[in-house]
C-alpha cells in the first residue's frame, strides 16, 4: 500500500513519514530500497515500538480484552493460548525498548510441576509469557541503539489466579467507586449542566484523567474523604474570592444559591473554569453517595471485608442473603463470586443451586460463580502453598480469613481490604519473594542485586519513618497539591511528578494476564511513595467489576459473545 501510494512519477504525497509500532522485517524494507523513485520521498522511516495503551503515568495495557477467555477458558486451546501469549510478549516487550530498560523477569511458578499431574496451558501462562518476553528483550539488545546490557529493572509476572477477590469485592476509592457505579465509558463521564438562559440542560463529555489536577488529587482517596475535602474546597474557594464575598456579602455568610453562584460565575469569566471543576466533582460525589445508601452498599462493604478477614463466615452471608430484600442482583452475585473463593466446597452439587435459589440469582449469574474455579481455587492454592504470601487454613474451620491484618490504621471504615500484590511486590523490593514459587528468568549480574539490596535498604528506613496514617497515605506526595485548597495550584505537581521519579531506586514492573484492577493500580501509586521505586503496572486489560463478570461468564459460553453477555 505505502508503494503503490509513493512511487510513479505521480505520487498521492510529496512526502511520507512513516512509524511502525513494532519492529518491521527486513525484507520489507528491502522492498521499499529498491524502489529509487520512494526514496527521495521519505521524510522518516522509524521503528516506534509503541504497541500498549498508556493508561495513567504508572499503568499500561496490551489491549487484550479477551486474554481470560482465550487462556482461562474451559475449552482452553493450546494454539490459541500460544498466539495470544506471543503478540503480548512482543507489545510488553515494547515497553522496556521505549523506556531503555532491561528488567530481571521474575514470574509466577507453575504449581503443579511434577510427574504424577499434567500442567495445564493455564498454570504455564506466566512461565510461557516470561519465555516470550525474554526471546524479544534479546533481540532488543542486539538491534535497539542504547539500549542496557545489563538489568536496570525488575519485572513481575502474574495473572488473575493470584488474586481473585480484588476483580469483584466493592473497592472504597473515589476512582474505583465512579468507574464501579456510574456507568462511565472508559474515562468518559457524561456531565449534565443546568442552562443558563432556563432551557434545556446541557450534556458534556468530561474525562476523568491526570490532567485534572482535582481528580489527581482525589482519585486514591477513600469516597467518605473525597466528599469531606471537596466540601471543604467549595467553601475555601468561594470565602477567598473577594469578588464572590462581594456578590455574597448581604446574605450573612448563608449558603449561596445556585442563582448567586450562575451570578457570580457571570462577573467572573476566568473563575468558571475553576467553578465548573468543583461543581462537577461535587455532583459526582453526590450521585456515588446517593448509590451507597440507595443500595445499600455500606452493609454489603462490611460483610465483603468481614469474610476476607475471617471475621465472618457462610451463617453471615444466609442471613444477609435472607434479610436484605433491597440488595442488588449484581451486588449478591459479586458476595457470592467472594464467597466461592473462600469457601469453594459450599458449591459443589445441591449446595450451589440453593444458594442461587436463596439470593434470587439466574443460571446465567450462576456461571460466572462457578467460573472462579478455572482461576485456580484458593482451597488448592493453599495445598500446593505457593510461597509466603497465602494463608493455610483449616478447611473444616467456621471461618477463613484470606487475608492478613495490614499493621496500618485504617483511617476510614471499609478500607482494610488490600489486592495480593501489595505483599508480593514489598517482598520483591525487600528481596523476600521465594526464588522457587517466583523464578528468575536471567541470573542478574552482581551488581544488580546489590542495587536492589541498597534501594530496598534504604526504602525500608524511609518507609519505616512513612507510617503515617491511610487517610493522609492515599495519594501520593507528589500528586499532592502543595499547600492548596482550592486544587488549582496542583499543575506545579505534574511537571514535578517525572524529575521526583529520577531520584528513586530502580523501577519495579508488575505486568498481570487477565485484567488489572483500579485497586491494584492505586497500590501501584502508593508503593511508589512507600518504597522511593516507581512501581508500574501493566495487564492485558484495566477491568471494573462488571466488565470482569462478564468476561468470566464468557469462559464457558463458547456460543456467546460478550455483547449477548452485558451484565
Amino acid at each position: 500500500m505505502f508503494l503503490s501510494d509513493m512511487s510513479g512519477k505521480s505520487p498521492l504525497y510529496k512526502k511520507a513519514f512513516v512509524f511502525f509500532s513494532s519492529p518491521v522485517s527486513r525484507e520489507l524494507v528491502g522492498h521499499i530500497k529498491k524502489d529509487s523513485s520512494v526514496l527521495p520521498r521519505i521524510g522518516a522511516l522509524r521503528e516506534m515500538n509503541l504497541e500498549f495503551f498508556a493508561i495513567d503515568s504508572q499503568g499500561f495495557i496490551t489491549d487484550h480484552e479477551r486474554a481470560l477467555e482465550d487462556l482461562f477458558g474451559d475449552e482452553e486451546t493450546s494454539r490459541k493460548g500460544d498466539a495470544c501469549l506471543n503478540v503480548m510478549a512482543t507489545r510488553i516487550a515494547t515497553v522496556f525498548a521505549s523506556l531503555r530498560e532491561f528488567p530481571a523477569v521474575r514470574y509466577r511458578a507453575a504449581k503443579s510441576l511434577d510427574a504424577s499431574t499434567m500442567t495445564t496451558l493455564r498454570d504455564l501462562i506466566p512461565t510461557k509469557l516470561a519465555a516470550g518476553i525474554w526471546n524479544c528483550l534479546a533481540k532488543h539488545k542486539q538491534s535497539i541503539e542504547n539500549f542496557p546490557q545489563t538489568e536496570t529493572c525488575e519485572l513481575l509476572i502474574l495473572d488473575r489466579s493470584i488474586d481473585q477477590i480484588a476483580p469483584v469485592i466493592h473497592e472504597w476509592t473515589y476512582d474505583a467507586m465512579c468507574h464501579d457505579l456510574l456507568n462511565m465509558e472508559g474515562n468518559k463521564y457524561v456531565h449534565v449542566i443546568p442552562s443558563k438562559s432556563g432551557g434545556q440542560p446541557e450534556k458534556k463529555d468530561v474525562l476523568l484523567e491526570e490532567h485534572d489536577p482535582i481528580w489527581l488529587e482525589l482519585r486514591h482517596a477513600h469516597i467518605a474523604d473525597a466528599s469531606e475535602r471537596l466540601h471543604d474546597k467549595m467553601t475555601n474557594f468561594l470565602s477567598k474570592n473577594k469578588a464572590a464575598q462581594l456578590q455574597h456579602g448581604k446574605r450573612d455568610g448563608g449558603e449561596l444559591s445556585t442563582r448567586d453562584l450562575q451570578k457570580m460565575v457571570q462577573a467572573l469569566p476566568q473563575y468558571s473554569e475553576q467553578i465548573d471543576k468543583l461543581s462537577l466533582h461535587v455532583e459526582i460525589a453526590r450521585k456515588i453517595n446517593d448509590l451507597i445508601r440507595e443500595q445499600g452498599l455500606r452493609e454489603l462493604g462490611q460483610l465483603e471485608q468481614d469474610l476476607v478477614f475471617g471475621d465472618a463466615g457462610m451463617k453471615d452471608v444466609i442471613k444477609y442473603l435472607s434479610t436484605q430484600e433491597e440488595a442488588s442482583r449484581e451486588g449478591k452475585l459479586r458476595l457470592l463470586m467472594i464467597l466461592a473463593t473462600i469457601y469453594p466446597e459450599k458449591f459443589e452439587g445441591e449446595k450451589g443451586q440453593n444458594l442461587m435459589k436463596l439470593a434470587k440469582l439466574s443460571s446465567d449469574d450462576m456461571s460466572a460463580v462457578n467460573n472462579m474455579r478455572l482461576l485456580g481455587s484458593a482451597v488448592d492454592a493453599k495445598k500446593n502453598a505457593p510461597g509466603g504470601f497465602t494463608l493455610k487454613f483449616d478447611l473444616h474451620k467456621k471461618k477463613r480469613a484470606v487475608r492478613k491484618e495490614r499493621q496500618e490504621e485504617a483511617a476510614w471504615q471499609l478500607s482494610r481490604f488490600y489486592p495480593m500484590i501489595e505483599e508480593l511486590i514489598e517482598k520483591l523490593s525487600k528481596g523476600e519473594l521465594p526464588k522457587e514459587d517466583f523464578p528468575c528468568m536471567n541470573d542478574p549480574s552482581p551488581s544488580f542485586h546489590g542495587s536492589t539490596a541498597l534501594s530496598s535498604s534504604a526504602s525500608s528506613s524511609q518507609g519505616q519513618a512513612q507510617a503515617q496514617s491511610m487517610r493522609s497515605r492515599r495519594t501520593p506526595t507528589w500528586a499532592k497539591p502543595r499547600g492548596s485548597d482550592d486544587g488549582y495550584s496542583s499543575d506545579s505537581v505534574l511537571r514535578h511528578a517525572s524529575s521526583d521519579f529520577k531520584k528513586m531506586g530502580q523501577r519495579i514492573f508488575v505486568f498481570i494476564v487477565g485484567g488489572a484492577t483500579r485497586s491494584e493500580l492505586k497500590v501501584c501509586h502508593k508503593l511508589t511513595t512507600k518504597l522511593k521505586r516507581e512501581v508500574i503496572l501493566g495487564s492485558t486489560s484495566l477491568d471494573d467489576p462488571p466488565q470482569f463478570i462478564t468476561k468470566l461468564k464468557l469462559l464457558t459460553a463458547n456460543e456467546l459473545s460478550l455483547d449477548d453477555l452485558q451484565i
